[in-house]
């Protein structure tokens, strides 16, 4: 890599890092009774504690720190005065901003005693996301990520979202190239060592189609089936990638011991 690459990497890991210590440290908070409108003001003091910014805050006018998804929404949902139930599944999205570059992750939770299929449609989606990664290095290209994750997600009987897709990040929160979670194998642009990115699938219990409520942000299932996510921030080397958004502790898909 260049050298300029080396030095985008290593803050890269700083706000990565911060992004992933955070979903760790919420962990023990998610339980029957919390609001999701804490959830981010903890979350929030976290970050400002430890050196960094939440980048969703007036992102686009959205008013929150971090984005809370409950059930069937799909994506972008926004803390509220709603209380977590037994049975509930939650993703939360978290992206820190440390020295101007952003980390950028998200992992789903099981608020008490969740359903086998709300288990199960977790487990596949962190798998697909993980299966994707695992294949990273120069010459793959886009489509091959996405045929990793529509392939195994649609064995298991679920869906892919295809209106939002992962993104590049580095010092800018969105940037070029789009990451789409369906696809074809040898389509797309071919990754290089030095980019950075995220891969986020979103994956339905039923069907991939989605809609935007009136707010403006908060994306859910037509069909009101559940819905997961898992999202990491990669960086590609020159032989392989690098995770800057792996849990310290292992938290990788729940439960978490905690």
């Amino acid at each position: 890599m260049k050298d300029n690459d080396l030095k985008k990497f290593q803050k890269m890991r700083l706000a990565g890092n911060l992004a992933s210590k955070t979903l760790d440290m919420i962990t023990g908070y998610i339980k029957p009774g919390i609001t999701t409108e804490k959830i981010d003001q903890i979350c929030y003091e976290f970050i400002k504690d430890n050196g960094g910014y939440s980048a969703p805050l007036y992102y686009r006018g959205f008013k929150k720190s971090l984005c809370t998804s409950l059930n069937h929404v799909v994506c972008h949902g926004i803390p509220s005065e709603r209380i977590l139930d037994d049975g509930d599944i939650l993703n939360i999205d978290i992206t820190a901003i440390v020295e101007d570059y952003h980390g950028d992750t998200s992992r789903m939770f099981c608020v008490g005693n969740v359903s086998v299929k709300a288990k199960n449609l977790i487990n596949a989606t962190y798998e697909a996301m993980m299966n994707a990664i695992k294949i990273l290095k120069p010459g793959v290209r886009l489509g091959d990520i996405g045929y990793e994750i529509q392939s195994y997600v649609e064995k298991k009987g679920f869906s892919v979202v295809r209106d939002f897709c992962g993104h590049g990040v580095s010092n800018v929160f969105h940037e070029p190239p789009n990451i789409l979670h369906y696809g074809k194998k040898n389509n797309g642009l071919e990754i290089k060592p030095g980019m950075t990115f995220t891969i986020e699938p979103m994956v339905n219990a039923g069907k991939y189609d989605v809609k935007v409520l009136n707010d403006g942000w908060t994306a859910v299932t037509k069909d009101k089936s559940l819905s997961a996510q898992f999202e990491h921030t990669i960086g590609i080397t020159d032989n392989g990638y690098e995770i800057f958004t792996e849990s310290d502790k292992g938290y990788n898909k729940p439960p978490y011991n905690n």
